[in-house]
């Protein structure tokens, strides 16, 4: 079974760099870097519809979504802190 490739921030946005200041087409920067076209391409229009917080990595909110979160209270939306989880799990056994 093939492993998932995962790839930095600074790496896409080095390859986004090649089609957009460099003129490289997304199938010869694709080629170059070994990657798929389709990759490549969505990488492109995740930069483009994010506003520059693309790429935050995984579980890094939005800062819309961050602000609304502290506005309404993350407990009230059922978020539990890992600490909080933690004490739980001390305190049920």
């Amino acid at each position: 079974m093939k492993t998932r490739k995962s790839y930095s921030k600074e790496f896409k946005l080095d390859a986004i760099a090649l089609v957009r200041e460099q003129n490289y087409s997304i199938a010869e920067a694709a080629r170059n870097l070994e990657l798929t076209p389709q990759l490549l391409g969505r990488w492109i229009k995740e930069a483009e519809n994010d506003d520059g917080h693309a790429f935050r990595g995984n579980g890094k909110l939005t800062p819309e979504l961050d602000n609304i979160l502290n506005t309404r209270g993350r407990a009230s939306l059922g978020y539990k802190s890992p600490n909080e989880v933690f004490m739980e799990h001390l305190l049920a056994a």
